[in-house]
C-alpha cells in the first residue's frame, strides 16, 4: 500500500482492480484551520487508457501494481495509426496504436532511444519517454531581417507533427531539444 502524498507523476497504482498511472498531480492546502490537503489526480487505465480524475487526503491508501519497466527503442509508424517498437534486451518487436500512445506520439521520431516500456501482465501497456527528445523542425515562418534583436516567438511544426513555439532565428531543417513534459523548446540540438 502506497500514500496519496507519497505518489509522484507516473507512479502505477490500482484503481478498482485495474492499473493505473498518475499522469497529473495537483495539492490544494486550504485556509481554513484544521483544514486537510488535497490531492487532485488525474489517472490513466494502462489497459483502457480511459482518465479518472480522483481527490483524496494525503493518508489515503492505494494498491501497488508490480510493472515491469523494459529499455526499448521506437523503430517505425506504419501506415494507419500504428507504431513499432523494439525491445532492447532480446530484440522483439511489438506495436501500440495511436490510442493507446495519446499525445506522445507527437514526440516519436525514427529510431528514437530512452524510452521505457510499462509492461503489465506480461503485455506491453504504455511507455514512459525520455525528459527531452530531438525532433528536426520541417516548416516554420522564414525569419525577416532585422527581427532577431527581439525574443519572439514563432510556431514550428516537427517532422511528426508537434507544433513548438522556438526563437525566430530557427530554421526548417535544424534539430531542435523539445521537453516532453511541456512541449516546450529547449534549444538547437545536433541530429546524430
Amino acid at each position: 500500500m502506497i500514500k496519496a502524498c507519497d505518489l509522484s507523476r507516473n507512479s502505477i497504482v490500482s484503481l478498482n482492480g485495474a492499473p493505473h498511472v498518475v499522469e497529473t498531480l495537483r495539492v490544494t492546502t486550504p485556509s481554513a484551520r484544521g483544514a486537510a490537503t488535497l490531492f487532485r489526480f488525474r489517472f490513466r487505465n494502462l489497459l483502457t487508457h480511459a482518465k479518472v480524475d480522483e481527490t483524496c487526503k494525503g493518508d489515503e491508501k492505494f494498491d501497488e501494481v508490480v510493472v515491469e519497466r523494459r529499455d526499448v527503442q521506437f523503430l517505425y509508424k506504419e501506415h494507419g495509426d500504428t507504431y513499432t517498437f523494439m525491445d532492447a534486451e532480446d530484440f522483439s518487436q511489438f506495436t501500440l496504436s495511436a490510442d493507446d500512445l495519446g499525445e506522445q506520439a507527437n514526440y516519436l521520431a525514427e529510431d528514437l532511444e530512452g524510452i521505457k516500456c510499462l509492461v503489465v501482465d506480461g503485455r506491453p501497456a504504455a511507455i514512459e519517454l525520455p525528459v527531452n527528445v530531438v525532433l528536426t523542425v520541417a516548416a516554420c515562418e522564414p525569419t525577416m531581417k532585422g527581427q532577431t534583436a527581439t525574443s519572439r516567438a514563432k510556431p514550428a511544426t516537427t517532422e511528426t507533427g508537434l507544433v513548438v513555439l522556438v526563437p525566430e532565428y530557427i530554421t526548417p531543417g535544424e534539430a531542435i531539444r523539445v521537453d516532453t513534459r511541456t512541449g516546450e523548446f529547449l534549444g538547437r540540438a545536433d541530429k546524430d
